[in-house]
């Protein structure tokens, strides 16, 4: 597509991940080789974005670097999120209390979107960041997503459905799965053992915000958390209560 379409809009965000991960001001050729584009593309979209503010030239040696104007553009959004700024002080305390990463979601089309990460206070743990995708079907969160749908709905969702494997425990049978959501649902949470991260165990709930259905999860290894994980759920469940309480508080306001 032309640089103009959406592949130019696609360059634009390899721009400045190639930039996040070499942490470091780059040549326009450097640039180019570390975001995968076509020197000639990247010098368009460079000079543009030179131009708006976002890059700014260094002569000695002759690089770029970005401003902080994206970064103030972050925060500026984060602040008017409409979950994030009602939930947060829920998602510290169910961090701080297992000590385990706590993320909240939301279903996107076929996959879920982490809006929000809180990494565990253990050394080793369970990494993500805001805006990683993820399978509905092997992914607490997911699961929890598609479970919050009617027993009519899902069936009619995983009816035909080809589940990737991701990894050996993936569910990958769409009555397994659906016979998997009901009972979890039952249950009042949802699990997944190893089914998206290789021993990774993870557990998530869902709640309802008017029309917009999100789900809180937390994930750790499974040697911390297959001994833990009943308990960790009755925290989860507790702090989506409260989370969907304080969202339903702040609409009504």
């Amino acid at each position: 597509m032309a640089a103009g379409g959406a592949s130019a809009v696609d360059r634009v965000i390899d721009i400045f991940e190639a930039f996040h991960r070499t942490r470091g001001p780059l040549s326009l050729t450097e640039l180019a080789a570390a975001a995968h584009i076509p020197k000639s593309s990247c010098h368009a979209l460079v000079h543009t974005l030179v131009a708006r503010g976002y890059l700014y030239t260094l002569e000695h040696p002759r690089a770029l670097y970005p401003t902080q104007r994206l970064l103030g553009l972050a925060h500026g959004l984060a602040a008017g999120d409409p979950f994030l700024e009602h939930v947060l002080p829920a998602l510290e305390d169910l961090r701080d209390r297992s000590m385990e990463t706590v993320i909240l979601g939301k279903r996107q089309g076929e996959r879920v979107v982490y809006l929000h990460v809180l990494e565990g206070l253990h050394a080793i743990r369970y990494s993500a960041r805001a805006g990683d995708l993820k399978p509905l079907h092997a992914s607490a969160i997911g699961k929890a997503l598609l479970g919050a749908q009617k027993e009519a709905a899902l069936r009619a969702w995983a009816d035909g459905q080809m589940l990737a494997r991701i990894t050996p425990s993936t569910i990958t049978q769409p009555g397994r799965l659906v016979a998997d959501l009901l009972q979890s649902r039952r249950a009042g949470y949802f699990e997944t053992h190893g089914e998206n991260v290789e021993d990774v165990w993870a557990v998530a709930a869902f709640l309802q915000v008017g029309r917009d259905t999100l789900a809180i999860g937390l994930a750790g290894p499974r040697h911390r958390m297959q001994d833990s994980i009943r308990a960790h759920a009755q925290q989860l469940v507790a702090t989506c209560s409260l989370a969907a309480l304080r969202l339903r508080r702040h609409a009504a306001a």
